[in-house]
């Protein structure tokens, strides 16, 4: 008999590591050969127009320790503010990309093409940043949260604007370093806790 589907429940939440590597970037694994190339190596390929970007960070625990076995993803548009697969977007940006902290430091290096301002639903307009999913040993459900830049003008936002403590807008604001590189740390509890959304 089949049970009607209102009475089923979610499923329990699990964690997503340390097997989440094996699966999603075996070559991170040490597991080379199971794909030709993990898939979401990188959001760009060659040819890619507009500012080519490295944002490095590290993704900390509430004592300040970087995880060091956290899996990463990320989204965004080309560097007109198109999404991949929209008419006129950048055939060279795929706008995806899985990466993995780094086993000894905990550091994170993502190298893409710096997006531009996206137009959402309504006539909005967002400022320029990349979506960011988070999943590591200890973490059950994915973590969303995304990348501003501190060059850009963020002042208009509409997600940016949501946020009713204003000093934790900071938080989602990546800072230059030098030409074409920033830094982004992700906090995930305590003093500088990162801001992460609920999509």
């Amino acid at each position: 008999m089949v049970q009607p589907l209102e009475a089923l429940v979610e499923t329990p939440s699990q964690t997503a590591g340390p097997y989440v590597h094996i699966g999603c970037i075996p070559s991170f694994a040490g597991l080379d050969g199971v794909y030709p190339e993990d898939l979401g190596k990188s959001p760009i390929s060659e040819g890619a127009k507009g500012e080519i970007i490295s944002i490095t960070g590290a993704i900390l625990d509430g004592t300040g320790w970087a995880l060091r076995d956290a899996m990463i993803e990320s989204w965004q548009a080309d560097a007109a503010g198109i999404s991949p697969g929209d008419d006129g977007a950048d055939p060279k940006v795929t706008g995806f990309c899985r990466f993995a902290t780094d086993k000894d430091s905990g550091d994170f290096t993502l190298r893409t093409v710096k997006p531009g301002p996206v137009r959402g639903r309504n006539g909005q307009v967002f400022a320029p940043h990349i979506s960011l999913w988070i999943v590591a040993r200890g973490i059950n459900i994915g973590l969303n949260t995304r990348i501003y830049f501190d060059d850009e003008d963020n002042s208009a936002d509409p997600l940016l604007a949501r946020i009713e403590q204003r000093p934790r807008v900071d938080t989602l604001i990546a800072k230059t370093t030098g030409a074409g590189s920033y830094r982004f740390d992700i906090r995930l509890q305590g003093k500088g806790e990162t801001v992460f959304l609920d999509l």
